[in-house]
């Protein structure tokens, strides 16, 4: 396969046609054509439906598209590294992360990484959803309890656990009767199963609000409205100062945090990066070194 070709049709494809990609490279619009002309020959595929005025991808050059780009993108990164003597961090890194780590600590790590590596251009999108790394060109998501997936490698990087919280105004119930609750999303379950250091037990809830973000749920239970289900990381500062008191901590497993990106893929500079740039921000990985980083 000619590597030229296939660089102009990653070039197409990525500006989605051959007048775009001729004027944001500078390479004339007819090689642009001739080569991907030459690459669907040799492929005997038909990787773009040519419209009077569209230029849209078939399947079999979306497939090509999302194999190959993200390799070429390495070609570059390396052969830039050696001519420059040395990995330095450079360049575009995308990165995917859960909208409560973004909203209480991505800004000061985002901000922090910025200043020490001002030649990478970082972009986070603050999002719960699984995202498709390579069909939409992330190079590092971050998630919560992550499902397993082969094509992904992953590392924890932090642990939290949820607990049971509330004013020291509420009482907490007794004899199997409800205490008024703030719930995350209209599925919460209406019981919670927690262990204290007398056993185990359960307390039953009566929603009184719904809330979709921990942190609108801390401050509603920091109101006095009901009891909240949370990440010690939120609330150890006014467990610590008697505004809040704990209930009890869920009989669940440990909430952990990891990093992924594709195991078929080296490891860019940029990603190794960020990746130590998170180790130093938490070096042991606790609840409470996420507490401190969020402050109050």
């Amino acid at each position: 396969m000619d590597l030229l070709a296939l660089t102009d049709f990653n070039l197409v494809a990525r500006h989605g046609g051959f007048g775009k990609a001729a004027r944001a490279t500078g390479r004339p619009k007819a090689t642009l054509s001739r080569r991907v002309a030459e690459l669907e020959s040799a492929l005997a595929l038909r990787l773009f439906e040519r419209g009077a005025r569209n230029l849209k991808l078939t399947e079999e050059g979306r497939a090509l598209f999302e194999r190959t780009a993200a390799l070429l993108a390495e070609v570059d990164e390396t052969a830039a590294a050696i001519a420059s003597g040395g990995q330095k961090p450079k360049g575009r890194l995308r990165i995917s992360a859960p909208l409560h780590f973004s909203q209480t600590a991505m800004g000061r790590i985002a901000a922090g990484f910025a200043l020490q590596y001002p030649e990478v251009r970082l972009e986070v999108t603050s999002e719960d959803r699984s995202v498709d790394m390579i069909e939409e060109g992330y190079d590092l998501v971050i998630r919560v309890n992550p499902n397993p997936d082969e094509s992904l490698v992953g590392r924890v990087f932090l642990h939290d656990r949820l607990v049971v919280v509330a004013s020291p105004d509420l009482p907490r119930p007794t004899g199997g009767r409800a205490a008024p609750g703030v719930a995350r999303g209209a599925s919460e379950a209406q019981t919670w199963q927690v262990k204290t250091s007398g056993g185990r037990s359960t307390i039953k809830i009566e929603p009184v609000l719904t809330l979709s973000t921990l942190i609108t749920i801390r401050d509603a239970v920091r109101a006095g409205v009901g009891a909240g289900r949370l990440p010690i990381s939120l609330v150890s500062h006014d467990l610590a100062d008697g505004t809040l008191v704990n209930w009890g901590e869920i009989d669940a497993p440990e909430v952990t945090l990891w990093t992924l990106y594709p195991s078929r893929r080296l490891l860019s500079a940029r990603v190794s990066a960020f990746l130590d740039f998170l180790k130093q921000a938490f070096p042991n990985g606790t609840a409470d070194e996420l507490a401190a980083y969020i402050g109050r």
